[in-house]
This record gives C-alpha cells, structure tokens and sequence, in this order.
C-alpha cells in the first residue's frame, strides 16, 4: 500500500515521441536523456497506439508468470497407463499376447485372479527404477533452472517387459557443459542404485536347473548378470548359457533386467542419449568421432548376429535419424573438474556391462 506522500512525487515526464513516463520527477533517471528511435523512419508506427507503453524483450524474459507451466495431466495419465501395462504383463508372466488381441474381460479376470502378486511385484519393481532413473535427470535440471518436463512413462501392454522406458522434455541449449554432464549422469548412476539390488534379487531366486522348451522366449543376460549368477550360484549347472528361459523368470529378475537395457541403452555414447550428454562434455568435439566409430560397430554387430540382434535394428534406425552427433551446449568452456572427469570416464562401461547385446530370442 502507497501512502500520499509517495505518491505525488512522481509526475508523467514527456518523452521525444510524445509518450508519458512514469520516472519520478526529480530522480537523476528522469535527468538522463531517453533514446529513442526516430518515428518518421519506424514503418510499424501508428499514431493511433502512440498512447500504449512499448514492449521490451526484457518484459517477457524477467516476467515468471509467462514461462510455461509443467504439465500434469499427461506425465500423470502415461504413468497410469504403465502401472496398468507393467502389472498386466507380469501377470501374464511376460507373455501379454498369449491370448492375441481378442482378449476377453473374462481371461483378464482370471489370469489377474491367480498371479496379481507377481503383477504387482514387477509393476512395483520396474517404475520404481525408471522413476528414480528419471528422476535423477529432473531434479538436476531443477537444480540448474533448466526448463523440463515431469518424467514421461511410455506404455506398451504387448511387449514383454510393458513398456519403452520413461523420458523427459527439457531445453538442454540452455545448459552449459558442466550442467549438462551432471543431467545426463544423474539419471543411470540413480536408476542403477536401485536396479542393481533388484537384479540380484531376482537371480537369487532362479531355478536354473532346467532346459528351455523349444520355441520358449528367452532373454540374454548382460555381462553384470552373468557375473551376479555365477555369485549366487557358484556350485549350480546352468542349462542355458547367457539365457533364461520364460519359465523361469520371476519379478524381480525381470525388472532387473529391463533396468540393465533402459540404462545400458541410454549410455550408448551417441545423440542425445544419456551417454551422448556425458561423452559430449569430456570431450566436445572429439565426442563425434566417437559416434560415428559406435555406429559402424554397432551395424556391423547387428548384420553378423542378424538372428538375435534385429531386435535392435529400429532403434539403430531411428538414432541415425534423429543424429548421431550431440549439439553444442550453452557454453562448452567451463570446466568440468578432476571429479567429473572420474565419473565420466568410469560411466563408459556402463553399456558394456549392462546392455544385453542379444537382446531376445525364441
């Protein structure tokens, strides 16, 4: 609240285009002369506004009621619909599409009946490590001031693991180097802390005394779980080496596993992935030679092992669609430290030891 004497300091003070300013008279501002850009030479003047304050670029910028809120109702919808989609396919003991697409309410009913427990442990376990993976991201860019989404859960009920993983939108030109290390790093080494203990969880519990069946879906272990397998049983034969049949899964390996793809996927070292973020800041440039050497391995690999690995072979297509190279940050200058630099070059070997380069056989 104004009180009089406030008030009637200040006077409407004439401008060289006619206009009033709200410079309190008297002040050393309303002394100083106002630069203005001559009217008979602005196309865009029109007598008939003259009277409107103009609009500067620095009203849109310093005004926070005119950033675009976050929105809810959709990272809100998505991570429903993967609750639904995750505890369906456990359910179904990752087999959603046994029944096709004609499904009845009445086989939804029974089959939720008699494994509801196993659909409510994987649906628990596997967003649990996808929200803390994305998490890790978002608080980071909170952190900086980095415009980004909440995190956005991808659905889908008739893969095996139930949904794409989890991802969110965020202004990363507006990051420099150092901040950009720290939201593309955050996310794995977060997702992990909680994968790692799920997956040995879930190898605790194999039955590995069996064969698969002929025609049986199986998943390839990535290198850390074969090492975890062979912790937990050093004395057991394994009947399918590098494998785990359908029948023998359980929860919690099953999370674990899709853990192990989600953060050995998004550490490959190119695009915008998370290992794109981390490569693209140790460094810059260089990070493209990189890209490009990962790619040729990565078609060479996927032709040689065509029968496992076209698994792979439409998200090789789409990264060299989006672009194999990271952009440029907002300042590629600023240093990252001796600590960041540990991190970094420790976070290469993620891919190695948790991408399960097989991926799915049958």
């Amino acid at each position: 609240m104004s009180t009089g004497e406030e008030s009637s300091s200040e006077h409407p003070l004439p401008t060289p285009d006619g206009r009033q300013s709200l410079i309190p008279a008297g002040s050393k501002l309303s002394e100083q002369p106002i630069a203005r850009r001559p009217l008979e030479n602005d196309a865009f003047y029109d007598s008939s506004f003259a009277h409107l304050p103009e609009l500067m670029k620095s009203d849109i910028e310093g005004n926070e009621s005119l950033v675009p809120q976050r929105q809810v109702l959709l990272p809100a919808m998505l991570f429903v619909a993967t609750c639904l989609s995750t505890f369906w396919v456990g359910a179904t003991r990752w087999d959603p599409m046994q029944f096709g697409f004609n499904v009845s309410w009445a086989q939804v009913g029974v089959v939720v009946q008699q494994n509801w427990p196993i659909g409510l442990a994987y649906m628990g376990a596997v967003l649990a490590i996808l929200l803390t993976h994305e998490m890790g991201h978002f608080l980071q860019t909170v952190k900086y001031g980095i415009p980004a989404s909440y995190p956005l859960c991808i659905p889908v009920p008739f893969n095996p693991i139930g949904t794409m993983g989890a991802v969110i939108g965020m202004d990363g030109s507006r990051a420099d180097r150092r901040q950009i290390f720290d939201i593309g790093i955050a996310g794995p080494l977060a997702g992990l802390a909680v994968a790692f203990p799920v997956l040995w969880q879930g190898i605790k519990a194999l039955d590995l005394s069996r064969a698969a069946e002929p025609g049986e879906i199986e998943f390839y272990l990535p290198l850390v779980a074969q090492w975890m397998l062979q912790w937990a049983h050093p004395n057991e034969a394994w009947a399918n080496e590098h494998w785990v049949g359908l029948t023998e899964l359980n929860p919690y390996f099953m999370a674990g596993w899709v853990g192990m793809l989600i953060t050995g996927l998004n550490m490959l070292p190119i695009s915008q992935l998370d290992g794109g973020h981390t490569i693209y800041a140790l460094f810059l440039g260089k990070a493209h030679t990189f890209a490009r050497l990962f790619i040729s391995f990565a078609i060479f690999y996927v032709v040689i092992n065509l029968d496992e690995a076209i698994l792979w072979t439409p998200m090789l297509l789409l990264v060299i669609f989006l672009g194999i190279h990271h952009p440029p940050t907002r300042d590629d200058s600023v240093p990252l430290g001796p600590v960041r630099w540990a991190i970094g070059l420790a976070s290469l070997v993620i891919p190695v030891l948790c991408f399960p380069l097989l991926g799915v056989r049958q």
